[in-house]
């Protein structure tokens, strides 16, 4: 086997490996609670799965509180999604974000 073939061999691993850490990575929920009035769910894919508001916060004064605390859940998950995601990336193929294949 040649030198070419080799390196055409460990890029399909890595590219494997990646491929189903992602996919490990997108079923995973992470969870974010804010100020004990919002809980939000996400998939490991950004997605959104669920979120849950304290019903004693469900007042008309507290609209834009409630509004702002699910952003900032959603962008805490979301941050933290795409952190794991870099490091499985940095992890298998030494450098942060994602390949060309």
């Amino acid at each position: 086997m040649n030198q070419m073939q080799q390196m055409l061999m460990q890029a399909q691993k890595i590219q494997r490996e990646l491929v189903k850490a992602h996919a490990e990575l997108d079923q995973k929920d992470y969870v974010v609670k804010k100020a004990g009035i919002v809980e939000v769910t996400l998939k490991g894919s950004k997605r959104v799965a669920s979120i849950k508001i304290e019903k004693d916060a469900l007042t008309p004064d507290n609209e834009e509180m409630i509004e702002e605390t699910i952003a900032m859940a959603i962008n805490e998950a979301v941050e933290t999604i795409k952190k794991e995601s870099d490091a499985i990336d940095e992890k298998l193929t030494g450098q942060k974000g994602a390949l060309p294949f």
